[in-house]
């Protein structure tokens, strides 16, 4: 099974109200964030069985924009499991509930993103250091109960890589 890790986008400051916070939205470099994002992953051509989030708002409203700039119109399943104070024995249970599936995109929050992500690649250990930036994506290759990190990228690599991509398209002109 392959999952790719998506953090939420950036979302402004957290609130003090818990209620609030829950339902506190990205800002517009969250959006562009996912935006990059999304046509990275679009560009890569990857096909998703399911994508699964956090039932918070910016957590939801990521996998939203990054599934439209993928053009994947299924629905966007919620699990608590993928909340910011969820366990990693949540997270492997829903896991299991896909597991005939191929290909998951799992929208969450850190610290817990970054934990399961660390336990998955390290077999439960947890040794492992991810710096999980907000709106970064991880793909791991899950065989078993261990996980292979294959690449991580941060929504700054993929603006730039967008942008060098742009530029190197664009017709040379001949110098005089």
């Amino acid at each position: 099974m392959t999952i790719y890790f998506l953090r939420h986008a950036s979302a402004g400051k957290k609130m003090p109200n818990p209620r609030k916070d829950e339902r506190r939205p990205l800002d517009q470099e969250g959006i562009l964030q996912t935006r990059y994002i999304g046509r990275m992953l679009a560009a890569l051509e990857i096909h998703i069985d399911h994508i699964v989030s956090s039932p918070l708002k910016r957590a939801t409203q990521t996998a939203s924009v990054a599934a439209n700039e993928m053009d994947i119109e299924s629905p966007i399943r919620t699990h608590a499991a993928l909340r910011h104070d969820a366990r990693y024995e949540d997270f492997l249970e829903m896991l299991s509930q896909f597991r005939k599936s191929d290909t998951l995109l799992l929208v969450g929050h850190n610290p817990s993103m970054a934990e399961f992500l660390s336990k998955t690649i390290s077999r439960k250990t947890g040794t492992a250091q991810v710096d999980f930036k907000k709106g970064a994506v991880a793909k791991v290759e899950l065989t078993g109960r261990s996980g292979t990190l294959e690449w991580m990228v941060t929504p700054r690599i993929a603006r730039a890589l967008q942008s060098a991509l742009k530029s190197s398209s664009r017709p040379k002109t001949a110098r005089k």
